[in-house]
């Protein structure tokens, strides 16, 4: 019974005896009655955890418009910022099915194939809207066949430079090369300090010992020629020469080129540096678009030098060409969600939004409209070469071959590339030690580095 229309009156039953007639008619009348005054349904509320780096306001704004449209509520879990202490709570509010866990999570790609088991397959539920990807985007959200998160923010490791002070030491482009990096730096950097600027830096990076590290070191080494740490054949590609020369390489710039604190900086740490001036490089992310029809822009949530001073390019070239770590988070729906539908239509909404903001011309840049050169792309990353017959192209750490012991790997590779940063040990000792480590954690063998794909894997 819906409203008014279920009320009818109640009429005794034929046959039947005035008391039992009289006690069913009461029985009747309170049911009429129930069915009168039920009250509307409870509007649904999603519960949704994203990552910290999102662009807030607009994130807000968009669900505040997906709320209005469809009369689904969406309430935000506050997560921590460190991402292994997210991973730990991601996996609590998946694993929580009483309808207090969360419907909808923020994920990074490399923690794909450990919540694999508490995600839903999205791919029947966005087969419109999948197509419109960038395939190369999805590689390392699928895990045993599903598509257990659909990307919205990928940065690519790329390099942020002072146009200005490039302009004004005489230079008409950004470092192609490591070597074009240290020289570059090293003018700069002597320059600005005999104006005055005794703590200006000619580069600044992430040297703390957590997965922005991993990232950072996963660049040089393949650029080096060195290998991605574990390959797609699962061979194990750390304990050779030239990913051993990579590291000794940025074990040398600290205190020459970059400052002794960049071994405890994290991404806010070099960005703040680079933000007040006192820096012309920083190793940064820059954001590359989910579709064919995007354009690669600045990252959006944060502050940045004027538009005239801030530019982006590739990361640097080694001998095997320019090579930027994959990053970036998507969003996933849990298994045990009990409003499936009405997270997959805000999923298919943000989606679509996204489309349609980068059809538009109108997904922002940023607080500024910044200076790009030769910036690193997903969907043709060999088009424009870092320097003459190299290729450039996109790594990604191991978490997909590795599975749920994606973890322990990660730890014991910044372990040891922090231990040779800081000089606590030697590189070619570091590097024989975390072959045997990770020998032990995969149970994979040792092999030669494979020369980079497209996605450098």
């Amino acid at each position: 019974m819906e409203g008014n229309a279920g009320c009818r009156r109640v009429a005794p039953a034929r046959g039947i005896s005035p008391g039992t007639t009289r006690t069913s008619a009461v029985f009747l009348l309170g049911i009429a009655l129930l069915g009168c005054r039920q009250s509307p349904r409870e509007p649904v509320t999603l519960r949704y955890t994203y990552s910290w780096n999102e662009d807030r306001p607009k994130a807000r704004a968009l669900l505040q418009q997906f709320t209005e449209e469809t009369g689904i509520r969406v309430k935000s879990i506050p997560i921590p910022e460190a991402t292994r202490e997210y991973i730990d709570l991601a996996r609590k509010l998946l694993e929580d099915g009483s309808g207090s866990g969360a419907d909808l999570v923020n994920i990074d790609l490399i923690w794909s194939p450990i919540l694999e088991p508490y995600l839903l397959d999205l791919r029947p539920y966005l087969a419109a809207e999948i197509p419109l990807l960038e395939p190369e985007l999805l590689t390392s959200y699928t895990v045993n066949g599903k598509l257990v998160a659909v990307p919205f923010n990928v940065p690519l490791g790329g390099l942020e430079y002072r146009t200005d002070l490039l302009r004004e030491y005489g230079y008409d482009h950004p470092p192609k090369t490591w070597n074009e990096l240290e020289s570059m730096a090293e003018r700069i950097q002597t320059g600005e300090r005999a104006k005055g600027a005794k703590d200006f830096w000619g580069y600044v990076w992430q040297g703390n010992d957590g997965e922005a590290l991993a990232c950072n070191a996963l660049e040089w080494q393949a650029t080096a020629g060195g290998g991605r740490i574990i390959e797609a054949d699962r061979t194990i590609s750390v304990n050779n020469p030239a990913a051993i020369r990579a590291w000794q390489r940025a074990k040398r710039w600290i205190g020459w080129i970059s400052p002794p604190s960049v071994v405890a900086y994290r991404e806010v740490d070099s960005m703040l540096v680079f933000d007040s001036g006192r820096a012309a490089f920083n190793r940064n992310w820059l954001l590359t678009p989910m579709t064919r029809s995007g354009q690669a822009r600045q990252i959006g949530w944060r502050s940045s030098l004027p538009v005239v001073k801030t530019g982006f390019s590739r990361i640097p070239a080694g001998a095997e060409g320019s090579a930027g770590t994959l990053g970036g988070t998507g969003t996933a729906v849990s298994l045990h969600s009990t409003h499936r539908q009405e997270a997959i239509a805000l999923l298919r909404f943000q989606l679509r939004a996204l489309m349609q903001a980068t059809e538009k011309g109108s997904v922002s840049g940023g607080p500024v409209q910044a200076e790009f050169s030769d910036p690193p792309s997903i969907s043709d990353p060999r088009a424009s070469p870092v320097a003459s017959n190299q290729r450039a192209s996109i790594v990604a750490r191991p978490s997909v071959v590795t599975g749920s012991s994606y973890k322990q790997v990660s730890r014991a590779y910044i372990d040891a590339v922090h231990l040779v940063l800081t000089g606590k040990r030697r590189a070619p000792e570091a590097a024989a030690e975390l072959e045997k480590q990770l020998i032990e954690i995969t149970g994979f063998g040792a092999g030669p580095p494979k020369m980079p794909d497209k996605m450098g894997r």
